[in-house]
């Protein structure tokens, strides 16, 4: 009988993961359309997703993608989204578990979904939040992200001064020296390199709430070097600091596919599991070994340090900042490697 009750979890009539069926505002409405949501949820749905919360764009999409998913369900299976029984929460969180979505996905997707009903219940949009007091899947405090040995990143840096472009090799200095997160690399303009108190530094586009935000981090100058020599063949053109032969910004692919291919050129075994995330994970992880943990959270950007500590579980301000001493060392493995190679 129980067997019985479930069978419609072993026939999902909808898929529930590969291309998102939403992924910014507008097919979102059309969902909620379709769905015979009233005025008063869609209206209260773009309230929602303008919260603090969700001010990010990044954060913002991954919401309304993830609410996507639930109402392109609930729409396969003739359901109401403002009266949804828990049993068919429930029975969601099952086809999403059938469907081999990683514990981190589910997690996310529940959470995105239960925090659209608090709102929507407070609205008078709905009857109740389905997902209350569900049982959601117990996420890991621990970083899967495929990482890198010091030396390892010592090799990939050597191998872009000697064979890549000056671009690249400045490139991949930045991402190492700030452990900046990509999407601040592909945005970030030639205006936002300066001084500060005699530091050089750079204006990095950073998450954050409430709109765009920059932080400012120190360019020591084992990767100043490098960037001048990169601006001396650009040129002092206004525009993306990283830029195309046309002008025109790289994108993240780029560098993911950049990152991978300097990493297999090096000799790295895991090259082909690495991302940009891999290098600001590897200096998350190394520096944790040599500074008290707040001041590595104020290198990384995290407001909780919780997440932070996610970077290595197994082990700012200018005047404190550790990429003085994070450039210098750098720039020794370097040498040492070049000179392996020159020798």
């Amino acid at each position: 009988m129980i067997h019985d009750a479930l069978a419609p979890l072993a026939d999902t009539p909808t898929p529930l993961r590969g291309r998102p069926p939403a992924r910014d505002d507008q097919t979102l409405v059309d969902l909620m359309h379709a769905a015979g949501l009233s005025p008063l949820a869609v209206a209260s749905t773009a309230a929602w997703l303008d919260g603090e919360k969700r001010a990010s764009p990044r954060t913002r999409q991954y919401y309304v993608t993830d609410l996507g998913w639930w109402l392109t369900y609930l729409h396969a299976r003739r359901l109401d989204p403002a009266d949804v029984h828990p049993l068919e929460a429930d029975r969601y969180a099952a086809a999403i578990r059938a469907a081999g979505l990683a514990d981190s996905t589910r997690a996310r997707r529940l959470a995105a979904v239960s925090s659209w009903y608090r709102y929507l219940v407070r609205a008078g949009a709905a009857q109740r939040n389905p997902l209350l007091d569900m049982e959601r899947p117990a996420v890991e405090d621990v970083s899967k992200t495929r990482s890198l040995s010091k030396d390892e990143l010592d090799r990939m840096l050597a191998h872009a001064r000697q064979y890549e472009t000056a671009r690249t090799y400045a490139l991949l200095c930045l991402l190492v020296v700030t452990a900046c997160r990509v999407g601040g690399v592909v945005a970030v303009e030639t205006g936002a390199l300066g001084y500060d108190k005699g530091n050089r530094v750079i204006d990095l586009p950073v998450k954050g709430r409430g709109g765009t935000k920059t932080k400012r981090f120190i360019v020591p100058p084992y990767a100043s070097v490098a960037l001048d020599a990169y601006l001396a063949e650009r040129g002092p053109a206004p525009g993306p600091l990283f830029s195309t032969a046309t002008g025109r910004p790289i994108d993240q692919p780029y560098v993911y596919r950049l990152v991978r291919r300097i990493a297999k050129a090096a000799g790295v075994p895991q090259w082909d599991g690495l991302s940009p995330h891999s290098v600001r994970h590897s200096i998350a992880t190394y520096l944790l070994e040599k500074y008290p943990l707040h001041v590595v959270q104020d290198l990384l950007g995290h407001a909780d340090p919780r997440t932070t500590r996610r970077y290595d579980r197994a082990r700012g301000l200018l005047d404190r900042s550790p990429a003085y001493a994070l450039g210098a060392e750098f720039a020794q493995g370097e040498a040492r490697h070049l000179g392996k190679e020159t020798s």
